[in-house]
Order: structure tokens, then C-alpha cells, then sequence
């Protein structure tokens, strides 16, 4: 498994690598991160980068009623397809960034621990195996939602708006290639309590599913990402408070409220 990152060097200098989590050291890579790069003899001490968002999407999906335990807990029919909203690229911060408090809004702020899917390859009604080589690797999430705005009109569900705030799409701190999603557990804390921890083999469309059928819906290219919803656990975030959200073999994915 390899782990990918970008960051900013002391000199403000932007670049992405591998992160060997063991000698706590970057190794800085030439090119993209999506068409064959290439090492350099550049690294860095982890302590002597600021991390950012692992990637830089033109669009992030993010999903609803996709665990059982969910389902079942909200007295949901499993659906037939992925249940999805899109957020817009200017909602992406990364680790250690700040959540900030939408001037307008003063209600609850809401975080959900999740799995993310990068695509790495450019896909449009793709097959479930062509979904599946699309995947290059999966992320940490905490995709924030402004909760009492989702009703406030009840003619219409504000779901883009809730969630599409600034900073509301926290992803990272690496994208882990040759990850296996099936062992893994989501795990979620608040202010060093846990929240959540559930399974990530509990998600009722698969990753390369996902890929597939919402490359059906729209073309899917390098960079973005997808969000694989969450499960039981979802609870609101005081201002000052932070959220870790950590998967094994991907890391920790650590943001704050602003106050």
C-alpha cells in the first residue's frame, strides 16, 4: 500500500509524494499525480510540511442511505441506485484546516465520518471492472452539513446548499493505494470520544458500484471524489470542537470548528 499526499514546503512551495507513516518522511514526485509520476531525490521531514487536501477535485459527490445499519435504522428501503448530491470544489480543506461557521448560519453543524473514493482515471458508463481500474486509491472524509438548513423551506430539501459551504468537504491527510476497504473500519471522535465505528463491507453499493453507475450519470474524471456516505453515529460539532476521522492503513483526518 502506498500512501499519497500533497503539501506546502517552508518556502510555500506546493508539491505531492509518498509518505513512508514509519520514518515520518515525504518523498516529492515530478509530474501528475494521475499520469505515471515520478520520484525525485527531493524529501522532506514530515514536521517540515503543512499537508492539504490530498487532491484537488472539480467535483465532489457525496452519498445517502448507502450502510444497512443505517438503512435499517432510519426504516429505509436499501435503494436501487446511489442516492447522491454534488458539492462544489471550494468546499475541499485538508487536514488540520479549519471548518468555519457559515456567517449566515447560526444552527447545528453536523459531521459524518466516510470513506472517499479518488478517481484516477477519466470514466463515462463504465462497466463495474472498468469502475473498478478507474479507483486510484480512497481518503479519508468528514463531509460537514449545516443540519438545519436541510428543511428550512419545506418545498424543496436543501441538501447542496447544507453541505456545500466552504470548507464543509475536509478530505485526507493521504490517498492509500492497494487499500482493502473490505477490513477497514470507519472510525469518528469527537473531541477524543468516540462517535462512530462501523464497517466499511456494511456499505450496500460497493465502491467500483458507485464508480459505475454514477459514471452513467456523469463523466467522472482524475481528482475527484466520492464520498461513500456514512453510517450510525452522525452528531453535531460545538464551535472550538475537533473531529478525527481515522481509517487504518489511510491515517487520521483531523479539522476544527473554528470558534
Amino acid at each position: 500500500m502506498t500512501n499519497w499526499i500533497r503539501f506546502r514546503d517552508a518556502e510555500g512551495r506546493i508539491g505531492f509524494g509518498t509518505l513512508d507513516q514509519h520514518a515520518l518522511r515525504v518523498l516529492q514526485y515530478d509530474g501528475t499525480l494521475f499520469d505515471k509520476p515520478k520520484p525525485t531525490n527531493i524529501s522532506f521531514a514530515l514536521e517540515d510540511v503543512t499537508l492539504l487536501a490530498p487532491c484537488q477535485p472539480s467535483k465532489v459527490i457525496a452519498l445517502w442511505n448507502n450502510y444497512h445499519a443505517l438503512s435499517q435504522k432510519l426504516d429505509k428501503a436499501p435503494p436501487q441506485h446511489p442516492l447522491f448530491l454534488i458539492k462544489p470544489p471550494m468546499s475541499v480543506i485538508g487536514p488540520g484546516e479549519a471548518i468555519r461557521r457559515p456567517k449566515s448560519y447560526q444552527g447545528k453543524i453536523a459531521y459524518e465520518g466516510e470513506l472517499g473514493i479518488v478517481i484516477g482515471k477519466t470514466c463515462s458508463n463504465a462497466t463495474v471492472d472498468e469502475a473498478e481500474a478507474a479507483i486510484f486509491g480512497y481518503t479519508c472524509v468528514n463531509d460537514v452539513t449545516a443540519i438545519e438548513l436541510l428543511q428550512e423551506d419545506p418545498n424543496f430539501a436543501q441538501w447542496c446548499r447544507s453541505k456545500g459551504f466552504d470548507t464543509f468537504s475536509c478530505l485526507g491527510p493521504s490517498i492509500a493505494t492497494g487499500f482493502d476497504w473490505r477490513r477497514a473500519h470507519v472510525v469518528t471522535t469527537l473531541e477524543g470520544v468516540e462517535r462512530q465505528n462501523y464497517p466499511l463491507d456494511d456499505m450496500i453499493f460497493t465502491p467500483a458500484q458507485q464508480v459505475s453507475m454514477i459514471s452513467a450519470d456523469m463523466t467522472l474524471v482524475p481528482g475527484d471524489v466520492i464520498m461513500c456516505g456514512t453510517s450510525i453515529g452522525v452528531g453535531s460539532i460545538k464551535d472550538g470542537a475537533s473531529v478525527d476521522v481515522s481509517i487504518e492503513g489511510i491515517g487520521t483526518l483531523t479539522n476544527r470548528l473554528a470558534a
